[in-house]
């Protein structure tokens, strides 16, 4: 008799724990944010391009990528052809600095 209570008390404890999980979006619904925008809206060139310094004094195998924003081009040397920064006889990780290589004019598009 003892085993049927404890049984019971239990079973209600788990039906209530999962009526509140259950209730819980209908009474407070999380917020949502359609008009949000990403942090950063950026395109990344697939692959790794041959860079040109934009001062002319080299080149160097790198990222590209497009401010989606801005319509900036920026230069993310890789020093190798590997998609991500790499310098074997360093055994920290390497840190890629970007550089400027362009501008897309989006404003003209609307013209």
């Amino acid at each position: 008799m003892r085993k049927d209570v404890l049984t019971n008390i239990l079973l209600a404890v788990i039906a209530i724990a999962l009526v509140a999980i259950a209730a819980r979006p209908y009474v407070s619904p999380p917020t949502v944010a359609a008009d949000s925008a990403a942090a950063h809206a950026l395109y990344i060139e697939p692959g790794v391009q041959n860079l040109r310094y934009p001062d002319g004094t080299g080149q160097v195998y790198g990222k590209v990528v497009v401010d989606l924003r801005t319509g900036k081009i920026w230069g993310f040397p890789t020093g190798t052809v590997d998609p991500y920064p790499s310098y074997p006889l360093d055994s920290k990780p390497a840190v890629s600095r970007p550089f400027a290589l362009g501008r897309y004019a989006f404003e003209d598009t609307d013209k």
